[in-house]
C-alpha cells in the first residue's frame, strides 16, 4: 500500500524536505541531506484518517508530538522552518 492508498492524493511536495514511508501508516520526514526532522503516523479513527506529526529531538533522544491533523498535507506544514 501507498500513501495514495489512505489520502487519494499525493501530498504536496515541500522544498528541502523528503518523506519516506516506512510502512503503511508511517513517514519519516528528512531533509534531503537525510537529517532526520520527524515522524508522521496515520491514525484510524471513526470520523477517518487523522495524522500525528512529531518532531524529532535528536539531543533528548526523544519525540515532541506537535499535534493531529485531517489531512497529511497539514502535518507535513509542521516541518517547514
Amino acid at each position: 500500500m501507498t500513501i495514495l492508498d489512505f489520502v487519494g492524493t499525493a501530498p504536496t511536495v515541500r522544498p528541502g524536505i523528503a518523506m519516506i514511508q516506512l510502512h503503511d501508516a508511517l513517514w519519516r520526514i528528512t531533509r534531503l541531506n537525510g537529517e532526520v526532522l520527524g515522524y508522521i503516523e496515520r491514525l484510524n479513527e471513526p470520523a477517518g484518517h487523522r495524522f500525528r506529526a512529531k518532531r524529532l529531538l535528536p539531543r533528548q533522544r526523544r519525540f515532541l508530538p506537535i499535534g493531529d491533523f485531517w489531512t497529511i498535507d497539514d502535518a507535513i506544514d509542521c516541518f517547514r522552518f
